[in-house]
C-alpha cells in the first residue's frame, strides 16, 4: 500500500514536496522475558520502526539515535516551516536528518500500565509500581544495553552499576515531576 500511496503522489506531481512519515506500532515479544505480549517497557516491545522523507532529505540513511513519537510534531513543524506551538513536547528530528550522526537526546521514555523506563545508548533502568506508577514500587530492572541487548541480566543489585542505577532513576524521577504538572 505504500508503494500505491508514492506512485499516487508521484501521479499528482507533488512527491517532490510531499513530507512522509511512516511509523509503526511498537513490538510484540514472542515469549521473551517469558511473555506473550506487547505491552512492557522492554526493547522487544517498545522499539518501533520510523522512517521520514522530506523535500531536501538525503534517503536511503539510518539514523540510530535515540528518538520518541513526541518528536514527529516538532519535527514536521520544522520540515513545513511552521512556528511550533508552545505547548509542544519533544524536540525536532530535523538535525538528525541532515546528519544521522547528530547528537539529540541523551535518554528516552517509556511507559505501560504500572512500568516506566528511562532508555539511554547503554542502558534501560525500569521500575514497576502499583497504581500505575504511583504506589508502591514492585521491582526495578537495570539492564546493560552494550553487553546484554536482549536485556536478560538485571543488573539493578550489582554495585558495579551503583552510579548508572543513581543516575537514571534521577532522570526517571526528573521526568516524573514533569508529568504531575
Amino acid at each position: 500500500q505504500v508503494g500505491r500511496l508514492l506512485d499516487e503522489l508521484e501521479k499528482l506531481g507533488v512527491a517532490d514536496n510531499t513530507i512522509i512519515v511512516l511509523w509503526g506500532d511498537h513490538g510484540w515479544q514472542l515469549g521473551e522475558h517469558g511473555m506473550w505480549c506487547k505491552h512492557t517497557n522492554f526493547e522487544v516491545a517498545s522499539r518501533t520502526p520510523l522512517l521520514i522523507a522530506a523535500p531536501g532529505v538525503e534517503g536511503g540513511r539510518v539514523s540510530r539515535r535515540l528518538v520518541e513519537y513526541v518528536d514527529v510534531y516538532p519535527t514536521l513543524c520544522d520540515l513545513a516551516g511552521l512556528p511550533k506551538p508552545s505547548h509542544l513536547q519533544g524536540k525536532s528530528m530535523r538535525p538528525l536528518l541532515a546528519d544521522v550522526n547528530a547528537t539529540h537526546k541523551e535518554a528516552v521514555i517509556t511507559r505501560h500500565g504500572g512500568g516506566d523506563a528511562v532508555r539511554t545508548d547503554s542502558h534501560r533502568y525500569m521500575e514497576m509500581h502499583t497504581k500505575n506508577g504511583a504506589g508502591e514500587l514492585k521491582g526495578v530492572g537495570l539492564f546493560d544495553l552494550e553487553k546484554d541487548p536482549d536485556e536478560n541480566q538485571n543488573v539493578a543489585e550489582d554495585p558495579a552499576y551503583a552510579e548508572v542505577r543513581a543516575k537514571l532513576e534521577s532522570m526517571l524521577e526528573a521526568q516524573r515531576v514533569t508529568w504531575k504538572k
